[in-house]
């Protein structure tokens, strides 16, 4: 089946029932049913046929579910791209997939206009909020839905293995890529999301994740799969409203990403079960610090802490029950529902307890591959009887019950006097000093020991800490190669798009830099 065709088996069951709520508005499934088939009959008429890419620069918001919809309904491939893209890299996305269509926020307006000036098939344009300036070549959004759809729409070809999605990855490790995901493969890991985190019709989840990566698009087609409600929000620049509006929207669900945990745990006057229909709240897209979390918890005593790892190339691969978190203290469980995930050694046999390796991930929800990049899919996917193997690139260990840690991704590790320094563990330690709001680490270049660590970190308003104490803290927890021996206070550390921290991005302000003694 495919996701359009979800969508329509909910309209029928929950067609007067809240969609998706965004800002003041909001619009019902059945609604979300018939406006979508309007676009979809639009962006046919433009010419966009079964297997063509439709590239979308949208904020979060109801155009962009309704987008992803029509897409699907007209047989073509969503390329969601994340607003803050710049112009040269919008390009060469363009010409990469050969996309007919730009869906964008009127507000990108000259961003879109430069890459579409710079592709070699100028893509058609669908502007959303244009407002009262004179539009061009481009249609307005509203005008695109004045299209009455033909009864019935012209139908996609039932594969279930078509494409639906086209994810650029953030490029953390080198150039973007993308990650080609089939009807299938989403639908199998919500479906999978869906069932272990006990998503129904009563639920409204409330999301600031951008709808242009895997953890946001989960977030809308897990609540389809439920007929549940969707609230997006744009973004998470304002924590306290956020926590507001979980109160006003009596938000049973909260996916977030632990930086934006971090902020939350920072509210020392957040009382415990202020949140009372808060059921859940799901963390991926980085490790949680186990000092976070348990900070989390005992901010939201009643409330179910999920602690997921996944990628764009499967979307979702474990997930660690709440009923296991005291006992299991770093670990991210176990492979999600009706998939595998386990550790494999340099000799690709699957790693005994407690042997650092790389972790690979099988199932129906592994992608079909990278886009017109075939030695890089090649690298990733290794067949296997029914289906592919994904190799993560991540490394990880398993305890004695075989649940999983992260240890590191294998070009993040540190080398330091001939040991193996995982940053993770390094941020785990500073975490758990209270007043750092924001902690990461990394080598830099010594003469003597190759590499030593550095940590990099922002302070809760008011903190005050000095350098030798936060290395005298890390002391007091972890080997000694693995102590920093340099302290960076920042204002803030630099992030992706999807929100994890990433100190190759250009650095913001330092506030204060010293040396060990």
């Amino acid at each position: 089946m495919r996701l359009e065709a979800r969508l329509k088996q909910t309209a029928k069951a929950f067609g007067p029932k809240p969609a998706v709520v965004a800002g003041d508005g909001q619009m019902t499934y059945g609604e979300l049913e018939v406006v979508s088939a309007s676009l979809a009959a639009t962006v046919i008429g433009t010419g966009v046929r079964s297997g063509d890419r439709i590239v979308m620069v949208l904020d979060n918001g109801w155009e962009a579910v309704v987008s992803f919809f029509a897409c699907w309904k007209a047989g073509a491939v969503a390329c969601p791209l994340h607003p803050t893209i710049k112009a040269e890299k919008l390009a060469a996305i363009l010409d990469s997939t050969d996309a007919r269509l730009v869906i964008a926020q009127g507000r990108l307006r000259a961003t879109v206009d430069a890459a579409i000036g710079m592709a070699v098939a100028p893509p058609r344009l669908i502007l959303v909020q244009a407002g009262t300036d004179d539009t061009g070549d481009a249609m307005g959004f509203e005008q695109a839905l004045q299209m009455p759809a033909p009864a019935p729409l012209p139908r996609p070809p039932a594969d279930p293995d078509a494409l639906a999605l086209l994810i650029h990855t953030s490029g953390s490790t080198g150039r973007a890529k993308g990650v080609m995901l089939s009807h299938a493969n989403v639908l199998a890991a919500c479906q999978s999301i869906a069932s272990y985190l006990g998503n129904s019709a009563d639920d409204t989840v409330l999301s600031v994740l951008p709808l242009s990566f895997g953890y946001g698009i989960t977030q809308m087609v897990t609540m389809v799969l439920a007929g549940g409600t969707l609230v997006l929000e744009k973004s998470f620049a304002f924590p306290r409203k956020i926590v507001q509006r979980l109160a006003e929207m009596k938000a049973t669900g909260f996916p977030l990403v632990p930086t934006m945990a971090a902020l939350i745990a920072a509210m020392k006057d957040l009382q415990p079960g202020s949140l009372p229909d808060l059921r859940y709240i799901s963390s991926a897209a980085a490790a949680m610090p186990p000092a976070i979390g348990g900070q989390l918890q005992q901010m939201f005593p009643d409330t179910r802490l999920y602690l997921m790892y996944g990628q764009t190339e499967c979307l979702r691969a474990t997930y660690l029950s709440p009923d296991e978190a005291c006992g299991r203290i770093g670990s991210v469980g176990k492979a999600i529902p009706g998939t595998d995930a386990f550790v494999i050694d340099d000799d690709g046999r699957r790693a005994a307890p407690g042997v650092v390796g790389e972790l690979v991930v099988e199932g129906p929800h592994v992608m079909q591959g990278y886009w017109q990049d075939p030695l890089a899919s090649a690298l990733a996917l290794s067949p296997i009887d029914g289906g592919r193997r994904l190799h993560t690139g991540d490394l990880f260990r398993t305890d004695a019950e075989g649940f999983l840690y992260f240890v590191s991704r294998r070009d993040d590790i540190i080398k330091t006097r001939g040991e193996k320094v995982s940053p993770q563990e390094v941020e785990n330690a500073l975490y758990s000093l209270p007043g750092i709001t924001e902690a990461a680490v990394a080598g830099v270049d010594d003469p003597i020991f190759g590499q030593v660590v550095r940590a990099y970190v922002v302070l809760a308003e008011g903190a005050v800490l000095g350098e030798r104490e936060i290395i005298r803290h890390c002391a007091g927890l972890l080997e000694d190669y693995m102590v920093p021996k340099s302290v960076e206070f920042r204002t803030a550390l630099p992030r992706t798009t999807t929100g994890k921290i990433r100190l190759s991005a250009e650095p913001p302000q330092t506030v204060n830099e010293g040396n060990a003694a």
